[in-house]
Formats: C-alpha cells, sequence, structure tokens
C-alpha cells in the first residue's frame, strides 16, 4: 500500500536530489522528511559502496533501508534488508520486532514467532509484539476455517498501478468512487519520492443499463489537483463528499487534511478544508461519514495510544463540528487503525496492523453493545490475506461490496475487489395432516421465534407449508385447524453457515371420532405395557400437553378370539394401564377415562388401510364374519387391526369455566 494511505498521514513534499555521491546525512533526512523511495534506494547505494570491514556501517545502513522499504510496503525487500542488519549484528532490539513484522506479513509465521520471542525477551510488556504474537497464532486458524464470503479480483475496475479505498454510493449503489495512482502519460518526474508512484486522484466508476461495471473515469472536476486526493466517503444523499486531501504548505512539506467537495448537478465542486482542527500542522485523514450523516470519522496521530487512531465528530453542519472523541483502547492501539467505514450507529468497520492478524493490515467489525463498549473480531481468510487488507464498503445491507489489498502483487500495489457473502437459506418445511394422512383444508401453522419472528403460513390444499427461518434460533411452532387439536413442536436451527432445510409434519387429532394410537404394546395376554410403547405414550403427553383444555378417553379393543366377558376385562385392563402412565406423567386423572370395549367395536377400513392392503375396501367393518371369509394371512392382518388402543375428546371445556 502507498505511503499516504498507510503508515504516513504527514507526507514530506518532493526536492530534487541530484549527485553523483551519495551521503548517509542526507539519505537521513530524505527518510526523515518521509519520501522513503528515494532514501531507500540511496542506502542501497551506500551500502553497496561500504566495505566489507565497515560490519557497523552496514548494519546501521540496511536497518534504515529495511525501514523504508517497510513503509513503502516493500514487504521482500525490508525482509532482505532486515536480515542483513542482524547478520552484522545490529544492536538495537526494535530490529527484531521489524523483521519479525515482515515475516509475518509474508506469511512466515514459524520464522515471525522466533523473532517476536526474541524480541519480547527484552520487551515483555510490548503489546505490538504480544498481538503479534498472537497473530501468527490466529493466522493459521483462520487459514483453516475460512469464511462463506467469495472474493474476486474486480478487474474492469483495476489498472497497473494501484487503486484503494472503494466507497459505493447511489440509490441503487451504481456508482463506485476510489483513489487511483494510475495516469494517462508518465514520466520520471511525475513520480513520487516518497512511494516511487503517480500521485493519486479520484476516479469514478458506474453501472451500465444492465448492471455491468463500466471502465472507470478519472473526476474532471476541480476536485482532483496535481497533489495527491483519496479515500473518498459521499453523504446518504450523494451530494457531499469528503476525501483526503495531501496540501502544500509554505515549506514545502505535504500534509494531510480532510476537505469537503460539494456536487452541483453531475459537477463536484473544488474541495474546501474541513474544520475538524484548529491548526495547520495536525493530519487528518481517511475520512467516513456515519449514514445518518452524524458522525465524521477520521484517522489521526494526535493524542492517541501510539500510531494512528481512530476519532469521531460530531457533524453539526456540513463543514461545522463538535467536539473531537478517540474511538478508545477496544479500537485503538499501539499500531495503527485506519480507513474507518460506519456501517450503522453501532457497527464500525476499520483496518489495523496493531490487533492481531494474518500480517499487514487485517480488517477488523467493530460491534458496540448496549453499554457502549465495543467488541472487535477479525474479518477473516478471504477477507484478510497476508498483504494489507483495507478500505472496505458494503452494498447497503447486503453482505456484499469492495476493498482494497495488495495482496498477489510483487510490486506492492493496491487493487479493488469484490466480496459477497452467499446468502444461506434456512427453511422448515412439511404437511399437515389428520392421522390418516389426508391434508386438512384451512390448517394454519403458526411460528414464533427469538429473532422476533411470529408468523401464520396456511396450508396448501395439499396440506404443505414452507416458512424460512434464520440461522442458530429457537422457534416454537403450532399446526391448528378447526374441529382438530392442537400440535406443538420446537425447533432449534443450527449456527452453522449452510443452506439448511428441516422437515416436519404435523398429524391432527379430530375431536370428534376417535385417533388410533399406533404402537402401543402389552405383553401377551396381559395389560402390561412393554417398554417400546413409550415413545407413543409421551406423544399423548405432548397432545394433552399442547390442547390443555381437552378430556380424554383412553379406549382398547381387541380382536375376534376369547370370550366377550374375557375381551371386556383384559381391554379394560390395558385402557387402564394407559391411564396410570398418563397420571404418573403428570396428567390430572380428572382429565381422563379409561374404557375396555373388547371386540365389542370392529375397526372401520379406511382409506390409509386400503392403501397398505388391497384385499380391504374403504367403509367395510372387520367384523369375524367378515374376517373368517379371508385368507389365514389376511385374517392376522385384520386381527392386528382390531387389536388397538384409541384416544378420543370427550371435552374441551377442561377448566375453562
Amino acid at each position: 500500500m502507498r505511503f499516504i494511505h498507510y503508515t504516513g498521514i504527514v507526507l514530506a513534499g518532493i526536492f530534487l536530489f541530484s549527485c553523483k555521491s551519495v551521503k548517509l546525512s542526507v539519505a537521513e533526512e530524505k527518510q526523515r522528511i518521509g519520501e522513503y523511495y528515494e532514501a531507500a534506494g540511496m542506502y542501497r547505494k551506500l551500502y553497496a559502496k561500504a566495505k566489507p570491514a565497515q560490519r557497523d556501517m552496514r548494519a546501521y545502513v540496511s536497518y534504515r533501508m529495511g525501514i523504508c522499504y517497510q513503509k513503502i510496503n516493500d514487504v521482500s525487500r525490508a525482509t532482505s534488508a532486515y536480515q542483513q542488519a542482524l547478520r552484522f549484528n545490529y544492536p538495537d532490539s526494535l530490529l527484531y520486532l521489524r523483521l519479525a513484522q515482515t515475516y509475518h506479513q509474508g506469511g512466515r509465521y514459524s520464522e515471525a514467532i522466533n523473532c517476536y520471542d526474541k524480541f519480547l525477551e527484552q520487551n515483555p510488556e510490548n503489546s505490538i509484539a504480544q498481538n503479534g504474537l498472537k497473530g501468527c497464532t490466529l493466522a493459521v486458524e483462520l487459514k483453516e476455517n475460512p469464511t462463506p464470503y467469495q472474493v474476486r479480483k474486480a478487474d474492469v475496475l483495476n489498472s497497473r498501478h494501484g487503486e484503494f479505498s472503494p466507497m459505493l454510493a447511489g440509490d441503487s449503489y451504481d456508482k463506485l468512487y476510489f483513489a487511483s495512482s494510475r495516469a494517462k502519460k508518465v514520466s520520471k518526474d511525475s513520480l513520487s519520492n516518497i512511494t516511487g508512484q503517480l500521485v493519486n486522484n479520484i476516479y469514478l466508476a458506474e453501472k451500465d443499463e444492465k448492471g455491468a461495471w463500466k471502465k472507470p473515469i478519472e473526476l474532471e472536476d476541480p476536485v482532483n489537483t496535481k497533489f495527491d486526493e483519496g479515500t473518498p466517503s459521499i453523504s446518504a444523499d450523494g451530494n457531499t463528499m469528503y476525501y483526503t486531501y495531501c496540501e502544500s504548505d509554505p515549506v514545502n512539506t505535504r500534509l494531510a487534511s480532510i476537505y469537503i467537495s460539494t456536487r452541483s448537478g453531475a459537477a463536484w465542486g473544488a474541495g474546501t478544508r474541513a474544520n475538524l482542527v484548529k491548526d495547520s500542522i495536525t493530519s487528518v485523514g481517511h475520512p467516513a461519514i456515519s449514514p445518518d450523516g452524524k458522525y465524521l470519522y477520521f484517522v489521526s496521530d494526535i493524542n492517541g495510544y501510539g500510531g494512528k487512531d481512530i476519532f469521531r465528530a460530531r457533524l453539526v453542519g456540513m463543514n461545522d463540528f463538535g467536539g473531537i472523541e478517540n474511538l478508545g483502547p477496544q479500537i485503538n492501539t499501539a499500531g495503527d487503525e485506519m480507513f474507518p467505514y460506519a456501517r450503522d450507529s453501532t457497527t464500525l468497520y476499520f483496518a489495523s496492523n496493531g490487533h492481531p492478524g494474518l500480517g499487514g493490515l487485517d480488517l477488523f467489525k467493530a460491534s458496540r453493545d448496549t453499554l457502549g463498549v465495543w467488541h472487535v473480531e477479525n474479518m477473516g481468510t478471504p477477507i484478510n490475506s497476508m498483504g494489507d487488507d483495507f478500505g472496505i464498503t458494503f452494498e447497503g445491507t447486503r453482505e456484499r461490496g469492495f476493498f482494497s489489498s495488495n495482496r498477489n502483487d510483487a510490486r506492492g500495489y493496491d487493487h479493488i475487489y469484490s466480496f459477497e457473502r452467499p446468502s444461506v437459506t434456512v427453511f422448515i418445511e412439511g404437511y399437515v395432516s389428520d392421522a390418516e394422512e389426508n391434508p386438512i383444508e384451512g390448517a394454519l401453522v403458526r411460528i414464533v421465534g427469538k429473532d422476533g419472528l411470529n408468523e401464520k403460513v396456511q396450508a396448501k390444499t395439499d396440506g404443505s407449508y414452507k416458512i424460512e427461518l434464520e440461522r442458530d434460533i429457537s422457534y416454537v411452532m403450532m399446526a391448528s385447524a378447526p374441529d382438530y387439536l392442537n400440535q406443538n413442536f420446537e425447533l432449534k436451527t443450527d449456527p452453522d453457515e449452510r443452506n439448511e432445510t428441516y422437515y416436519v409434519d404435523f398429524y391432527l387429532s379430530p375431536v370428534h371420532k376417535p385417533t388410533v394410537v399406533e404402537n402401543i404394546f402389552y405383553a401377551f395376554d396381559s395389560a402390561t405395557l412393554r417398554p417400546e410403547s413409550k415413545e407413543a405414550l409421551d406423544e399423548i403427553i405432548r397432545v394433552l400437553n399442547d390442547n390443555s383444555n381437552v378430556t380424554i378417553e383412553m379406549g382398547a379393543h381387541t380382536d375376534r378370539k376369547g370370550s366377550d366377558s374375557y375381551n371386556e376385562g383384559l381391554a379394560q385392563r390395558r385402557a387402564q394401564s394407559v391411564v396410570d402412565y398418563l397420571i404418573e406423567a403428570g396428567i390430572p386423572a380428572d382429565r381422563l377415562t379409561a374404557k375396555g370395549y373388547g371386540k365389542t367395536e370392529p375397526k372401520t377400513v379406511t382409506k390409509k388401510m386400503t392403501e397398505e392392503n388391497d384385499f380391504l375396501h374403504e367403509g367395510d367393518v372387520l367384523t369375524e364374519q367378515y374376517i373368517l371369509r379371508l385368507t389365514p394371512e389376511q385374517q392376522e392382518i385384520a386381527d392386528q387391526y382390531n387389536r388397538r388402543t384409541e384416544f378420543k375428546v370427550t371435552g374441551t371445556t377442561y377448566n375453562l369455566y
């Protein structure tokens, strides 16, 4: 990333240097005023001229050269320079920290950990090194567990040079502003001594009628000058732009300021300096206007926690600001925090090399709770990389947009990348039927969730329903229909970010006719309930709890074999066994009646029974005479249908009056 947008909000001005011999004092002055690209070249020449015996000189020059390359984000050359300084025994322990940082940014985590450890041996309280060490461990975890975001290089927006800090604007987010060092003509004199690149101007890309991004154009308005402009932020109405401008002061030193431009029609007017600070020597930059227009977030190195910090000022008017507020130690560290982006009143995105990360600048999301405390989380891979990742913008509430990164660019140039989090869909669907699996006309499914969802859906004519849910939420559902008992169901959706469909079928019991309870089993010729009956019995308990106003009769039926009196007695004992189970489970006894029918009420064939057995016909009654006409195998099936346990509703006003 370029120095103007990275380590230097303060930018030194350019003055010409032309001399056959290179002096150390001149290189040091170039470095002091921020002309790192020029200074790095001088240190390189000084190193080449130094004799092998001049180990102290080579160590000093290598270290200074490493700092300059690190400032202009040439990680490879910075690492090599620091390694040379270490080889020549440069005495400052900061060398280990700086080398650790370049190893870290190059993805050489084990080597970075070794250097962080060596630095911490002498400086155990240094928070930058502590967080760097945490970042190396975190980086491995983040790379092994990427987020669902999909990241792509936005080729139509990029050039052979650099572009950064994209900002979406427009009612349909069909405008994208960004800064770029691309230019029509390039000459040696047009390159910056600070970065070795062209100065940046603001560009605009727009969508065509098909929604595709068109080739960007440079703003021809007076908002662009011969100096650096960057990091644009557009007000919600699209008519005011805040941006970073590097002006020239009387001693030819360039300082970063925030400027304001207003739009008249399609043209942006010349910028005017924002009245954020009273003096003219304090550098501020990276403006970000909040969506509600109440605050302007920005970056400065004044009165902070070390390095660059993020501040905000309340907007009283377009160029009238209240007091400046540092966002505090939950956001700001001893490193650099930059490129803020206020998504809403409680969510802030920013870039940092002070919080634990993968190397260089990482993008972070900060959420503020009701107590005003910020909670910061690394956005993970693939949003973040070993390089610098910064300057994010979202398409409104959608989880997609753009950010800038210098990943995979050997020259360290920044480019614009798109990102999108594929939408995760969670549904629940199924059918509402009666006990015979016939669709219930007019059935309703109501669902209430802890996320605030409270929805009623009418089942279709085939009994089907479908409702969209959210991840990691608890829901309570109820299916109901006139003349049927309600049925409830509880669901907790999975927290994992993947598409999921849950299937829940409801089988409602009718109020006006008996319902067979499947899978209640008794010991042979006994009223003792077998253990495998528990699931069916517990389902009766759920029905009674879901419908606390009903009373029921539990009826037991036998097959045709045996005497009437014996079968009625056995059936009565079996029905009472079920009632006793329900009472023991907490159902009031006065809601329950046990009735043994024996073989007095043979089963009437239903549609479902005919689908299971083609020798039966709907409406037939399985009397003894009917069964005796069947084959032995068919008789056994018919006898099984007659051996059944049923419940029927006897009242619907229990405890209502």
